[in-house]
């Protein structure tokens, strides 16, 4: 195996005229002190391999370390553009029976491995600790090897490897024929120094009460928690999310939602949020406070903003919702997870407020099979706005945004007076008093691997189309989303059929799902549904906090 000393690590470096140089180091220890690592996130659901990384913009260079709880014979780590094994950039650790290397390499449209005539990854330090094997080392954001994936803002697919036995050299290595697995992670993160936080700011804690983990591949937990009788109303500045250690690769995301108001007590409860038993009042507790999901980094609210919480007009009591991903069924698993919440007495200028844009989750928007690129877009208009904004309109600070599998991209965009800013940003403001202001949420998917129609829903499989924004001063508006008008679907649905030569009417004996998945998908069937989308009236949703919907008619996208 990988031998135990630090001492006889051989490292062995390519340069590009391929000679080799082999170096010998006496003592792998680097003589920097040790850096800190603020972002990391396990890659395999064990948990047994952990990425934590650093990021020198001024050098423009990412620092890596990988933790491996059990090395056998070497390592492999891949960037790629979607995960693929194929044309991946590559930093491999490996032992041919006598030493150890490490090397930058890439993978072909095969999967064979070979070694980059430039070698970009740089190993600062490679050794035994206690609770695994640790390999520390940098890379530029950008190489200019035509071989290297780019490093950039968004989303970086990493894939792992482990490798079970020696390689006599790294050419013999294929990618396919060795254990691997995928994680996405968000590599660059803003170069801003973590604000200060007031001095009087107290901590509540909302966590799972020291739960077991249901050993099936998705379960969604539900507790509970009430706030201090008569707490007065506070402002919450910042939220960061408590993963009980060793369960980081198994919590998947987290949410804190208010109840509502006008709900009286909520009774206790700490269970499967799809228990058929469960008090109906939790379907009351839809206010969202807080969400994280796995690699997200501590949320600040801007200095003049806060997300109210108590006093008068609030509920005492908190939902916490926990999403467990226990692909192997590990059973026994105890968890006490949640989110803490950095809260203040002094008041800040504005209530911040969450609001969910994007499509309804409802079957009736759906993405065609082996599509490369398909887009759709949920609106929010003035019909939702305009009743329920201030005169000045609203400031935008941050977004989250969510899709499931097939999703490759979300974005939402401010139309006004017919063009498209992005919306995004830190200083856009968009009001309700413009009479054309719409926001515009934009998802894009790839459903290339999939032969059926993929509608939007709940499970993995569906899928979701959601940007919650960040804003103040805080609005009734808790959600402005839409989705194509039912009936025109209908008409589409009549219009392929008899297109295709199948005359007999299946007008609302099915569900929407199944006349989806009964139409002959061509390019036409694909083209004339894309058409419809853009063009046929939508259905606007408004929704209030007590989830009552707002009153709103169909209307045109104009």
């Amino acid at each position: 195996g990988i031998r135990k000393g630090p001492n006889d690590i051989t490292i062995m470096y390519f340069t590009a005229l391929a000679a080799l140089m082999v170096i010998l180091v006496a003592s792998y220890q680097a003589p920097l002190p040790p850096l800190p690592m603020p972002f990391r996130v396990p890659l395999d659901p064990r948990g047994d391999l952990q990425l934590a990384w650093n990021i020198s913009y001024a050098d423009q260079e990412v620092y890596m370390e990988l933790r491996v709880a059990d090395i056998k014979h070497g390592v492999v780590l891949g960037l790629s553009n979607r995960g693929e094994l194929t044309n991946a950039d590559l930093v491999v650790l490996w032992d041919s029976g006598a030493n150890s290397y490490f090397g930058d390499a890439w993978s072909d449209n095969e999967g064979h491995v070979s070694l980059d005539s430039q070698q970009d990854y740089e190993l600062m330090e490679a050794k035994h600790k206690t609770d695994g094997f640790y390999l520390l080392f940098k890379r530029p954001f950008s190489t200019c090897d035509p071989r290297d994936y780019l490093i950039e803002e968004g989303t970086v697919h990493i894939f792992y490897g482990l490798l079970e036995e020696p390689l006599p050299s790294l050419d013999q290595l294929n990618l396919s024929r060795i254990h691997t697995g995928l994680q996405r992670v968000l590599m660059l993160r803003p170069d801003t120094p973590s604000p200060t936080l007031p001095p009087d700011v107290q901590t509540l804690d909302v966590v799972a009460p020291n739960v077991v983990i249901p050993n099936q591949e998705t379960t969604y937990w539900c507790f509970i928690q009430a706030l201090p009788e008569n707490m007065p109303k506070n402002h919450i500045v910042m939220y960061e999310s408590l993963v009980t250690p060793g369960n980081e690769a198994i919590v998947h995301h987290m949410e804190v939602f208010e109840c509502s108001p006008e709900t009286r007590d909520v009774p206790e409860y700490s269970g499967s949020c799809d228990d058929k038993m469960k008090p109906g009042k939790l379907n009351f507790c839809r206010h969202v406070l807080a969400a994280w999901a796995v690699g997200a980094e501590a949320f600040y609210y801007p200095p003049d903003a806060g997300l109210p919480m108590g006093g008068s007009g609030s509920s005492r009591f908190l939902r916490l919702e926990v999403h467990y991903h226990n692909p192997l069924l590990i059973s026994g698993r105890r968890d006490s997870s949640g989110i803490r919440l950095h809260f203040t007495q002094s008041l800040r200028r504005y209530d911040a407020g969450i609001m969910e844009l994007g499509l309804v989750y409802t079957p009736i928007m759906a993405i065609p099979p082996k599509q490369h690129t398909f887009y759709l877009n949920g609106y929010c208009t003035s019909r939702c706005t305009q009743t329920a904004f201030p005169p000045g309109g609203i400031h935008v600070f941050a977004s989250q945004l969510h899709t499931h599998l097939a999703g490759r991209g979300v974005r939402t965009v401010l139309v006004r007076g017919g063009k498209e800013l992005e919306v995004v940003q830190e200083d856009q403001h968009f009001s309700a008093h413009y009479q054309g202001d719409v926001l515009i949420t934009k998802c894009t998917y790839n459903t290339e691997d999939r032969s059926k129609p993929t509608v939007g829903g709940f499970s993995i499989m569906d899928e979701m189309c959601v940007n919650y924004i960040h804003y103040y001063p805080r609005t009734k508006l808790e959600l402005c989303k839409s989705h194509v008008d039912p009936e025109y679907l209908q008409k589409y649905f009549n219009f392929i059929n008899r297109f295709h030569g199948n005359d007999q009417c299946v007008c609302g004996e099915v569900g929407v799902t199944e006349q989806y998945s009964q139409l002959q998908w061509d390019t036409f069937t694909e083209e004339v549904l894309d058409s419809l989308y853009n063009t046929a009236p939508i259905s606007m949703h408004c929704n209030q906090s007590s989830a009552r919907l707002f009153p709103v008619s169909p209307q045109s996208h104009t």
